[in-house]
């Protein structure tokens, strides 16, 4: 039965028997028992379902993994201890050494790093390309090593609009597949599987936890990518793999491989497995998630309406404005609204945003979006301190550029409390 993603929101995953909780129970235990020694030799050669050891599965997080693979329309889903261990996951399930990927440009600056820097020290080399890039310039920047194309649905903190349907059709082309970090926009406004990808990420961290309790991430597997198809390009996924008794992950596990191939080789070696307290949280915030995310998205069109008629802002930047770049692609992808992050540029450069922010009263400086408070934050004064007025422009972060996260108070106390900010500092 074919159900909204209100109603999955809330029961998908977890199904009591008779008699037993309503609510989805906390297995807070690091091992299991077992009646013979025939069922964990089974364990360990994959050939039956169950739990080992809680640095790989837990009870508790499957049930939200099934969760939010049911929300994103995915064969299956792996918890992670961060966004960024998500992120890692996704690239190192495809990518070894002396392998190549293709990223959108305008992503997450973390992610950045990771791609740029640290990944390049372990022999995997990436090259960014616009997230408005056409197909043709997307395939001219594939090479024969090339394991896949990254993008993020909308990007943090430029909230630039990944054209999914360009980019898949791209990557497709050359025999690869799309992942897509889904962070902002969450599966209630928009599903990129729906449009070609072909792995979704997140961090849960934003506003799938939306508290700011917990860091955490997610890796989630389609099922459509065709790894057979390109045997060569992945034998990984399509040739045995002696730890585990030679089991090939796309025969033994049809569409399920990448999904299974993360966990049980790489969630094995690295243990970026959350704990069951953990999953148990998210799976809270996962039920009303629907309704945040919405009054999330609808508070950000409201202030960033209001911004734009401001004297003392030059610019805003917000795909629900039609004066956005990216407001064709943002009615296209996330017609319902996209997230709750506006960045927009203060008059009077780096002094005048510090000050604007210092005057703020319920709006808090944090370094963090997503949550149900609204935060707000100047990158000049804070992750980008290090750069010059100059340098700062030619990373594409004015000076006087403010990232304001909306959170769920009403828009009108959001709308007051800038009010007096920008009154106080005129």
């Amino acid at each position: 039965m074919s159900t909204s993603i209100n109603t999955t929101a809330i029961h998908a995953g977890y199904e009591p028997g008779n008699s037993e909780p309503r609510a989805l129970p906390i297995y807070q235990s690091t091992t299991y028992h077992y009646d013979s020694v025939d069922e964990v030799a089974g364990l360990f050669d994959l050939s039956v379902e169950g739990h080992m050891y809680s640095r790989i599965s837990n009870p508790t997080c499957d049930a939200v993994e099934r969760k939010i693979a049911a929300m994103e329309g995915g064969v299956g889903a792996l918890l992670a201890t961060s966004g960024q261990a998500a992120t890692l996951l996704a690239v190192l399930n495809l990518c070894s050494a002396g392998d190549h990927m293709v990223s959108s440009a305008t992503i997450y600056g973390g992610t950045v790093n990771l791609f740029a820097v640290t990944l390049k020290r372990f022999g995997i080399e990436t090259t960014f390309v616009s997230p408005r890039a056409s197909v043709d310039e997307i395939r001219a920047a594939c090479r024969p090593n090339t394991k896949l194309v990254f993008g993020e649905t909308i990007a943090n903190p430029a909230l630039a609009v990944l054209d999914i349907e360009a980019f898949a059709q791209a990557a497709h082309a050359e025999g690869l597949p799309l992942v897509v970090d889904n962070t902002f926009p969450t599966p209630v406004m928009c599903r990129p599987f729906e449009w070609g990808a072909d792995i979704v990420t997140h961090s849960t961290t934003k506003y799938m936890d939306g508290h700011a309790m917990f860091v955490g991430g997610v890796v989630v597997d389609s099922g459509n990518f065709d790894w057979d198809a390109h045997a060569d390009r992945f034998p990984g996924l399509t040739e045995p793999d002696e730890s585990y008794h030679g089991v090939v992950y796309t025969r033994d596990f049809g569409r399920a491989a990448f999904i299974t191939k993360a966990r049980v080789q790489l969630v094995r070696d690295l243990g970026v497995y959350p704990p069951a307290v953990q999953a148990f949280a998210l799976n809270q915030s996962l039920e009303s998630l629907p309704l945040r995310i919405r009054q999330h998205a609808a508070n950000a069109q409201r202030v960033a309406e209001w911004l734009e008629g401001q004297d003392a802002v030059e610019s805003v930047n917000f795909p629900g404005l039609e004066s956005s770049p990216d407001h064709d692609l943002a009615l296209k992808y996330l017609p319902q609204g996209g997230c709750g992050v506006i960045s927009f540029v203060v008059a009077g450069g780096r002094d005048r945003a510090a000050a604007l922010l210092d005057a703020l009263q319920m709006i808090s400086i944090e370094v963090h979006v997503a949550d149900s408070r609204t935060c707000v934050l100047h990158p000049a004064s804070s992750t980008h301190r290090q750069l010059t007025d100059e340098q700062l422009v030619a990373c594409g972060v004015e000076p006087g550029m403010v990232r304001l996260s909306c959170g769920l108070e009403d828009a009108n106390d959001i709308i007051a409390d800038l009010q007096q900010a920008f009154a106080a500092i005129a």
